[in-house]
């Protein structure tokens, strides 16, 4: 039997690279190393991250874009016409925002069966999909 792969939404990473917040880049790095191989990220992640990575944690641009390099070795659901559309349906049908609904959609996608985030409101299941914040 396969592992069951696990989607890190972009909170996941930037907190481990978060020294001002030792707790949860503690947190982070056990979920990272902990999960290791089953991880899934997206495009949307990536890009979340530069600008995360660039913003709110004030690392140059090239540091930015070292981070993403290396999280880029992650399998990564690339966004198409597809998850967008589907991104927009889920929005609407489960009031999320539809970047949050981005997120589900590539997780369910990628066939995760966890997605870890702090970004939905409330744990849930869409689609098989368990929503989970690991920070609570």
């Amino acid at each position: 039997m396969s592992a069951s792969r696990v989607f890190a939404d972009t909170n996941v990473l930037a907190y481990a690279l978060d020294a001002s917040n030792e707790v949860k880049q503690q947190q982070a790095q056990h979920l990272l190393a902990a999960h290791g191989g089953q991880l899934v990220i997206s495009t949307q992640v990536l890009l979340e991250l530069f600008a995360v990575c660039n913003r709110k944690l004030s690392m140059s641009s090239a540091d930015a874009a070292a981070a993403v390099r290396a999280a880029a070795r992650l399998d990564v659901v690339p966004a198409d016409r597809s998850l967008m559309l589907g991104a927009a349906a889920l929005a609407a049908e489960q009031e999320l925002s539809v970047f949050d609904a981005a997120i589900a959609c590539a997780a369910i996608r990628a066939e995760c069966e966890l997605l870890l985030t702090e970004d939905f409101a409330l744990a849930r299941a869409i689609d098989g999909l368990q929503v989970v914040n690991p920070f609570t």
